[in-house]
């Protein structure tokens, strides 16, 4: 028998709680609740979720101070959702460990994506994978080789160092600070300006289309995906 996949659900509203159920029954997950953060801890001790989806907006405490506890404790993939909007929340639940963000109302088909994003990244970070396909491009994550329809790409370092950082993650957002703090990890202070001219140069190797980016592809305000094939 194949073990299925486990999801814990951090929500205070029960009708979230059953949209999620429903959803997540869908997609063969087994399924934990916990409807605050107290609740939410302990069910993380006790059920080792594989995968947790947490709402910010919870009776006993801010969510946002749970992201870096549950990152703490666990090796759960760690998603938000949540009805707070403001660019500033997605990143510093991003920056504090979160794995994605996807705000309320979302599309339940967009969720179990972002799931099965999250458990391939899991296997890659294990070991599982080292060679990303996005469009023709390859990027082999081991040989730290980039080839575009076959023909090998020179990268600078620097391009290399922000191109492997989302290929690790494909189809999770990562923040600027995220990306800045890699590329330039001696810097005091950071300029947005310089990633996006880097980015902007790999979008000229990388892309069919710079302007109209497939592979890079921007969070607004926030940072950048790369977008995986779906094979």
């Amino acid at each position: 028998m194949t073990l299925r996949h486990k999801v814990l659900v951090i929500d205070d509203e029960p009708h979230i709680r059953r949209l999620l159920h429903t959803a997540l029954t869908r997609g063969d997950y087994a399924i934990a609740e916990a409807a605050d953060g107290k609740e939410a801890l302990a069910k993380l001790g006790s059920e080792n979720p594989d995968v947790t989806l947490l709402d910010l907006g919870l009776p006993d405490r801010d969510g946002l101070e749970l992201v870096p506890l549950i990152k703490k404790q666990s090796q759960t993939t760690l998603i938000v959702i949540s009805a707070r909007e403001a660019t500033e929340e997605k990143v510093a639940a991003l920056d504090l460990g979160a794995d994605d963000y996807l705000t309320k109302p979302f599309d339940t088909d967009e969720l179990l994506a972002r799931i099965r994003v999250a458990m391939r990244n899991r296997m890659t970070k294990d070991g599982g994978v080292s060679s990303i396909r996005a469009g023709d491009v390859e990027i082999d994550l081991m040989m730290r080789q980039v080839r575009k329809g076959g023909e090998e790409v020179h990268l600078t370092p620097k391009e290399y160092s922000v191109l492997a950082q989302l290929a690790q993650f494909p189809g999770r957002v990562i923040t600027h600070k995220q990306i800045m703090n890699t590329v330039w990890p001696r810097e005091l202070e950071h300029h947005v300006e310089y990633l996006r001219v880097l980015v902007k140069g790999l979008r000229q190797k990388l892309e069919t289309e710079p302007q109209h980016p497939q592979i890079i592809v921007n969070e607004l305000g926030v940072g950048y995906r790369l977008r995986p094939n779906s094979d």
